[in-house]
């Protein structure tokens, strides 16, 4: 502000200078951070049907938007669901889950599973929402979340995209 509007000849560390002179910097408050853990390196599995990772992406159409929701086997490298559509509700999420539960178990997941498959996901409105949360435990899904700003806990869903 004052360089541009003001046309004062001064620089960011003279500014910086002053400011913490007169005790104008805030200090950043370290006991607010919230402690995240990053659980996908613990899932290194190589077996298919025990690993899925699931994201979302975006596509300019003639039409506009349109969002592109896919689920991926990790164990086998199989695109097992995708969807498309106008928006990205939690409702559309689920669809590309429903979609590849129905591809994958034709006879029905819960007497074909023996353990449980893991869900990996980012922190997204849409898997971190209720009714996602819900739908996917119900399935019998164990969800996983991807550490914040680390695209390499769904690398091979983003990959894919």
């Amino acid at each position: 502000y004052l360089k541009f509007q003001k046309k004062l000849e001064i620089n960011r560390k003279r500014i910086w200078r002053l400011m913490k002179e007169n005790s104008l910097l805030v200090e950043p408050n370290r006991k607010l951070k919230a402690r995240r853990q990053a659980t996908t390196h613990k899932l290194r599995s190589i077996e298919p049907n025990s690993l899925w990772g699931t994201d979302m992406t975006k596509i300019m159409t003639n039409e506009g938007w349109a969002y592109l929701h896919v689920v991926l086997d990790r164990g086998s490298k199989k695109l097992v669901g995708c969807t498309l559509s106008r928006m990205s509700k939690t409702a559309d999420w689920l669809d590309s889950i429903n979609e590849a539960v129905n591809m994958q178990f034709p006879n029905g997941i819960k007497d074909t599973l023996k353990g449980n498959i893991y869900l990996v996901s980012d922190h997204g409105s849409q898997p971190t929402a209720k009714k996602y949360m819900d739908s996917v435990k119900e399935l019998g899904f164990q969800q996983v979340f991807c550490s914040y700003c680390n695209p390499k806990g769904n690398a091979d869903t983003e990959r894919i995209i």
